[in-house]
């Protein structure tokens, strides 16, 4: 005889004639639902025996004590933000539930809505979002994006840096060293810090009356796989730059590296300035000059509104904007004669 298979929150929906985010505030005790709605649910659950699960027996309990961290992928970003994240629950009574596993399949948005709806109906009181698309507005729980894709979203708190002046710091620095000639590898087309980003370079030439020259541009999609031929196409041009600014740390490290192996030294022959300040970059031949974005501050910013929204004690189009700052390193330096 086949073992029973387990009830899922979907199934309880189904039996109901309802959403699965309805479900899910009625196992967590949230508002929102009718009693009349909250009433049907309920006796479903008892019905089909969700009760044995863990989502049911939150019902008991409305407090899990979890706090959903869902991330696309483990990289360097997201796992600095992570620390911030870890860091910031120490004491707090809470615990954290890493969640990722996106396969690149469906759309990142899918995957988000999907994750979402199967944590919300079993361990979680809330979740850190981190570089989301478009989140649901009807999550079932409260939920704090970090750095969204499309900038802060309506309906949900937002932690981001100030991608616009940190380009805008990179540029200027290498104007400052005497570099007329900038080239720019520009993030993923669609994400607004790539867009912000790009701004910021552009400003930046601007303000020194450099005009902007399409040529020195090419996309690093912020990836190793698309920044090595980015690079090498912009290093290989007759009139070459003599300085490069790359939309973030991985890009600004591949981009050294194929500058090596086409015979060119950082920072004698090219200077290069990246984003992020993730540890690989100090660990680089040579030392990065980067832009800091404070990504373990972002993480426990987005742990404490998180906290904050729990307690109903922060507004759901909360938005904190954090600074980004030049650290100097070795990749750069004045442009000779």
């Amino acid at each position: 005889m086949n073992a029973r298979r387990r009830v899922t929150i979907t199934d309880v929906a189904r039996a109901a004639g309802v959403s699965v985010a309805t479900v899910s505030k009625v196992v967590n005790g949230r508002y929102g639902v009718a009693a009349t709605t909250a009433d049907r649910v309920r006796t479903v659950i008892d019905e089909l025996g969700y009760s044995s699960s863990l989502v049911a027996r939150s019902l008991r309990s409305t407090h899990t004590g979890v706090i959903g961290i869902l991330v696309a992928e483990f990289e360097p970003f997201s796992t600095e933000v992570l620390k911030g994240l870890g860091a910031a629950a120490v004491g707090s009574g809470y615990e954290l539930l890493a969640w990722s596993g996106y396969s690149g399949h469906g759309g990142q948005e899918g995957w988000e809505r999907r994750s979402l709806n199967q944590l919300s109906g079993t361990l979680i009181d809330g979740a850190v979002v981190v570089t989301p698309t478009v989140v649901d507005a009807d999550a079932g729980i409260p939920v704090v994006t970090v750095d969204p894709h499309t900038g802060p979203s309506a309906g949900f708190p937002t932690i981001d840096s100030d991608n616009y002046h940190g380009a805008l710091l990179a540029t200027r620095h290498l104007v400052e060293l005497g570099h007329r000639r900038v080239g720019f590898l520009a993030g993923r087309p669609g994400l607004q810090s790539a867009e912000e980003r790009e701004r910021g370079y552009r400003a930046g030439l601007a303000e020194a009356g450099i005009e902007f020259d399409p040529k020195l541009v090419r996309v690093g999609g912020y990836r190793t796989e698309t920044a090595d031929g980015a690079a090498r196409e912009l290093l290989s041009l007759d009139e070459r730059p003599t300085a490069v600014f790359a939309a973030n740390d991985i890009t600004a490290i591949r981009t050294m590296n194929v500058a090596a192996d086409l015979g060119l030294k950082v920072p004698e022959d090219l200077s290069v300035v990246g984003f992020d300040n993730v540890p690989e970059s100090a660990l680089a031949n040579p030392p990065l000059t980067t832009i800091e974005q404070p990504l373990q501050e972002m993480g426990a910013d987005a742990f404490r509104l998180l906290l904050a929204l729990l307690s109903g004690q922060a507004e759901t189009d909360t938005h904190i904007r954090l600074r980004t700052t030049l650290v100097e390193r070795q990749s750069t330096r004045a442009l000779p004669g």
